[in-house]
């Protein structure tokens, strides 16, 4: 059965890649991003099967329109993807107190944004299925990257109880945690770094990523291929790992995690009445 998606940040990287996936399939797409030219072009051969909507998710009335607007054309929406954002990179004290909140604003507040606007519709239908693109520095930090992992573990809390409350509907929660994909995430078009310098923090290492730019191990194309999988599952993951890269470092993680609240455990249940 022909499916409809709603996408963001399709103009380019991941969310393409998963837009085309969709397309190959026979599904219908819409695709939203900032730039409404690039998505024309992008898309124009694939004809009324697309409906391509400017889109700047931290505009909250925006997404209320383009929500509509996708209804309108196809009826309704089965699988939305939270796709849209950005990297904000660098050390904490060296990120500006306004660049922590347009993070936050897009990462979360936007993405939170797009899934108010369309769950009314998934309500009604009694289905739908919405996945939400985080990352490994969802379930782990990295240096240089504090208000990039604050964003997506926000993601995850999120999903994770979205995904209680919504079940009542028949509507599914994936949250996704690529690894390391070869996009142009870390292009200087893309990703920002931090604007103030601290000079104690001047032999920090790892404080920039741009010497792993397209030097990643994950490909865009087989992500968007796999999404179109697990759109497809009668019981998705709430959670999925994609990338070798992501599958070794849940499994550290997770183990660390593990152990670490074994270790003191003892002294954890001292504060019981």
């Amino acid at each position: 059965m022909s499916k409809t998606w709603f996408i963001t940040g399709a103009g380019r990287g991941i969310g393409a890649e998963i837009a085309r996936a969709a397309l190959a399939s026979g599904d219908k797409v819409v695709v939203t991003g900032r730039n409404l030219e690039q998505l024309s072009s992008a898309y124009a051969a694939h004809g009324d099967r697309v409906l391509c909507l400017a889109l700047d998710v931290a505009q909250e009335r925006d997404t209320v329109v383009a929500a509509q607007a996708a209804v309108a054309r196809f009826g309704g929406i089965d699988v939305l993807v939270n796709n849209a954002g950005y990297g904000q990179l660098g050390l904490f004290e060296e990120v500006a107190s306004a660049d922590v909140e347009q993070q936050f604003r897009t990462n979360v507040f936007g993405l939170m944004h797009v899934t108010r606007a369309i769950l009314p519709t998934m309500r009604r239908q009694r289905r739908g299925h919405i996945l939400n693109l985080s990352s490994i520095g969802g379930f782990v930090g990295f240096q240089a990257s504090s208000i990039y992992c604050a964003a997506k573990f926000a993601v995850e809390g999120f999903s994770e109880s979205l995904a209680l409350e919504v079940a009542r509907f028949n509507v599914k929660v994936t949250v996704v945690e690529p690894g390391f994909f070869r996009t142009d995430f870390l292009d200087k078009s893309s990703v920002r770094y931090g604007s103030q310098t601290v000079g104690d923090y001047a032999d920090a290492g790892g404080a920039s990523y741009e010497d792993y730019n397209h030097k990643q191990p994950g490909d865009p194309a087989k992500l968007g291929q796999v999404i179109v999988q697990l759109a497809g599952m009668d019981e998705p993951p709430l959670h999925f790992l994609a990338g070798s890269d992501a599958v070794a470092c849940a499994t550290d993680a997770f183990k660390r995690r593990t152990q670490e609240v074994q270790r003191h455990a003892a002294l954890s249940v001292t504060t019981d009445i």
